[in-house]
């Protein structure tokens, strides 16, 4: 992936998107379900932003080589 700036914006139907700030496309986006946001107390958008931002950091890491394949994570839950 080119080099470029990236931004998080609230898109009109209320979910969170990474995107280029040249370009319109989404390449990530967040939907939190209304339950979440209750439970967020409306501090949804900076989680997303905490979310956002290590995925980021992890893909700058992967993509530079310097990551050993023994941090991977084996389980997701």
């Amino acid at each position: 992936m080119p080099t470029s700036f990236l931004e998080i914006v609230e898109l009109p139907d209320g979910r969170i998107a990474l995107r280029r700030a040249d370009d319109e496309e989404e390449l990530v986006i967040l939907d939190f379900s209304e339950s979440a946001k209750e439970f967020l107390q409306g501090y949804h958008i900076e989680v997303a932003k905490a979310m956002l931002n290590v995925g980021v950091q992890m893909a700058g890491r992967l993509a530079s080589g310097d990551f050993d394949d023994e941090e991977l994570p084996r389980v997701l839950h």
